[in-house]
């Protein structure tokens, strides 16, 4: 390739980047919210596909329509990776695996039929609208929600793992105490009927007959209601914990504020500037 060619070809690598990765651009911009919505107008189709009355009729239509929707999408995954300056770093990132995921259902429903209703996956690629509409400031927020789940895991996994020692125990008791003959033929079916009454969902699908039976499940709907609200309140306190984290103890010099965010320069109360830490 002679050296003009490569020069242009690099300009329009360059042009295409710019117009497909960035935002600052009135194209650019025009491009995403094209992209929204026909993110938006694909998994609508995907939706109404499954209503029978309407597939029966419009059925035809909704396939084409969704095979030019995946033309449209897989040319513009390849225009990505043609165009990225770390092709391999996009093609491995969040979005470059949701891009990718979101045309192959269509190709392998080709070869295994109903593969092409995981096209869902599609609304995932909405989560670029952050960045369109330049709302990535609320991501510290949901970093914020992400740091605290993390800092309960181990409360929650001890709590689930506690709460799956007393379900197999009552499991193994109904099991016992009401027997096949009332429709606990099994202790996973025990467990299962455990798990639908601890949680308050109470399907009614299995019901203890014996009075014996019928104490245990009223012990047990308890049970289910004492210990609803800890994971609550335990990833409620860390939320706590980590809200205070991010903040500091500056007193505002004019209104006396404290408890302002680490990074802030000016209090968010009077507006007036923040002394800087020694």
């Amino acid at each position: 390739m002679s050296q003009p060619q490569a020069d242009a070809e690099s300009e329009l690598k360059k042009k295409l980047r710019i117009i497909i990765f960035g935002t600052d651009t009135p194209a650019g911009r025009w491009f995403d919210l094209a992209l929204i919505l026909c993110i938006i107008a694909s998994v609508t189709l995907v939706l109404l596909d499954t209503v029978s009355s309407i597939n029966a009729r419009w059925g035809g239509l909704i396939h084409v329509l969704e095979w030019i929707f995946t033309v449209i999408f897989t040319l513009e995954y390849g225009i990505r990776i043609y165009c990225s300056a770390h092709r391999w770093q996009y093609a491995h990132s969040f979005y470059g695996i949701v891009d990718l995921l979101s045309v192959l259902p269509s190709y392998l429903a080709l070869f295994f039929p109903g593969a092409n209703f995981t096209l869902i996956i599609r609304v995932l690629r909405l989560f670029r609208i952050f960045r369109v509409l330049k709302l990535l400031r609320y991501l510290s927020e949901g970093n914020l929600l992400l740091k605290a789940m993390m800092q309960s895991s181990r409360k929650v996994f001890l709590f689930f793992f506690s709460v799956s020692l007393i379900i197999m125990v009552l499991s193994a008791i109904m099991y016992m105490v009401e027997g096949p003959e009332n429709g606990f033929s099994s202790i996973p079916k025990s467990i299962y009927w455990t798990i639908v009454t601890i949680t308050t969902v109470g399907y009614g699908d299995i019901t203890p007959k014996t009075e014996l039976g019928q104490a245990i499940a009223a012990l047990t709907m308890l049970i289910g209601y004492s210990i609803i609200a800890i994971p609550t309140g335990i990833l409620t306190a860390e939320i706590s914990q980590e809200i205070g984290r991010h903040r500091d103890l500056r007193r505002c010099s004019n209104c006396l504020k404290t408890g302002h965010d680490q990074d802030a320069e000016y209090c968010n109360k009077c507006g007036s500037e923040l002394q800087k830490e020694p």
